[in-house]
């Protein structure tokens, strides 16, 4: 019979292996570096000109400009910002609600310093990383003018920009992917940003809508996109671009980055059909602003979920988020009573809403997900549901106080003049057609 082994003879075996075995050695791999540029480069191109073309072709001629200039001022804003403290806070140790100063400046950050992947020892050098996220927090804020986009004051919406940021988005983005962040802890699966973009970015626009008011003349004439051709461009560089967004945050070119990549195709696809079927049957026809919001409404949807779900799974994601966004921007836009101009919170918040709560469907793998065998549809719902809730009410707080600030200091809105005729030329002294 073999004789079992005293504890401190196994702490001596434990040690003696723990010797042996050799230490993971951090390693980079060129291809995965590679890949990660070129999807912050993508992440880029959805926001300009992707989202500046999609909002610029919705307003009207008279503010196409001003809506421009406020996408790629607040992108470049955030972006700065990002850099100063942004990605310190969001990402550097801390609590489960925010990180730490120690990267104020990327104090500590050198060529040489490395961000980790998902795969042990694999690593990214942190200037990759830091860019990277930096475009998640710039299109966040550039979302957003488009809830209040025509009657809004060019200073108040940076005021507010900065204030949602630091105490919005920071907060949201550290609990939902910043080591021991609350959510994150949770469980909560949110794969490329359904809470952290895009819930947070619709509710804060919806916020804003009730905050700055209507439009003159919102629900007496028809205030018509000026130019859907710009806005069906905008929405296809918004799907070129969303790749980066999607598939890069695997963080490594591998069959993970693969799997998002074409659940954000299956998706995006199954929610332009989706969209159109449904306008074809309520209002008889099919239209080119339809399909082109069911495009960003399947890739709203599928962002939380797309490294988890599987290919059908996707599809299914798109179609309920095709489905539903077009109720988000026609019936629950009137319970509502907000004029969210361009329909933030109508595609970006319910489409994020139903895609963060279908990941905890989908992922399931007796539906072709991802999910270990333990893995509970409703356990995963519920950690869904509290994500959701959570990016809710924290954003809709931070956005009061932010708007409420904003207008103390600036005010919110330009004058009814101004207004009349015309942002670019009342705030920014230029036209986008001449006469």
């Amino acid at each position: 019979m073999v004789e079992e082994a005293a504890p401190a003879d196994v702490a001596v075996v434990e040690e003696a292996v723990a010797e042996e075995a050799p230490a993971v050695e951090p390693t980079v791999d060129k291809g995965d570096v590679a890949w990660m540029l070129t999807s912050t480069l993508l992440v880029l191109l959805m926001t300009v000109p992707g989202l500046a073309l999609f909002y610029g072709g919705m307003v009207r001629s008279k503010n196409v400009l001003s809506v421009l200039i406020q996408v790629i001022t607040v992108f470049s804003l955030l972006g700065i910002l990002w850099v100063v403290y942004g990605y310190s806070y969001a990402f550097e140790g801390g609590n489960a609600f925010i990180g730490t100063a120690d990267k104020l400046f990327l104090k500590g950050v050198t060529g040489d310093s490395l961000a980790a992947t998902f795969t042990d020892g694999v690593m990214l050098p942190e200037y990759v990383f830091i860019v990277f996220q930096l475009t998640f927090a710039g299109i966040t804020g550039a979302l957003i003018v488009g809830a209040f986009a025509e009657r809004v004051k060019f200073a108040a919406v940076l005021l507010f920009s900065v204030i949602w940021f630091t105490f919005g988005y920071l907060p949201i983005a550290h609990m939902v992917w910043g080591g021991g962040g609350y959510l994150l802890d949770k469980g909560a699966l949110d794969f490329a940003g359904g809470t952290v973009v895009h819930i947070n970015a619709g509710v804060a626009g919806l916020v804003g809508s009730y905050f700055v008011g209507k439009r003159l003349g919102y629900g007496v004439s028809a205030l018509k996109p000026h130019n859907v051709t710009l806005t069906f461009v905008g929405a296809s560089l918004l799907w070129v671009g969303w790749f980066g967004f999607n598939a890069g945050s695997n963080l490594e070119a591998t069959s993970g980055a693969a799997l998002a990549f074409l659940n954000t195709m299956l998706a995006t696809a199954a929610a332009i059909l989706a969209w159109a079927l449904v306008e074809k049957i309520v209002k008889g026809k099919a239209s080119a602003l339809g399909v082109a919001s069911g495009a960003v409404a399947g890739l709203v949807g599928i962002t939380p979920a797309c490294g988890s779900v599987g290919p059908f799974g996707a599809i299914a994601v798109g179609v309920a988020a095709g489905v539903i966004c077009v109720w988000g921007v026609n019936g629950l836009k009137k319970l509502l009573g907000a004029d969210d101009s361009l329909d933030v919170f109508g595609v970006h918040g319910i489409g994020g809403i139903v895609g963060a709560l279908l990941t905890g469907v989908f992922t399931a793998p007796s539906l072709g997900g991802t999910g270990g065998e333990d893995f509970s549809i409703a356990h995963q719902v519920g950690i869904q549901a509290l994500g959701v809730g959570v990016t809710i009410v924290w954003i809709g707080i931070v956005s009061v106080v932010g708007f409420l600030i904003a207008k103390l200091v600036f005010g919110l809105r330009v004058s009814e003049d101004a207004e009349r005729e015309g942002l670019d030329i009342t705030s920014h002294g230029e036209s986008a057609y001449e006469a």
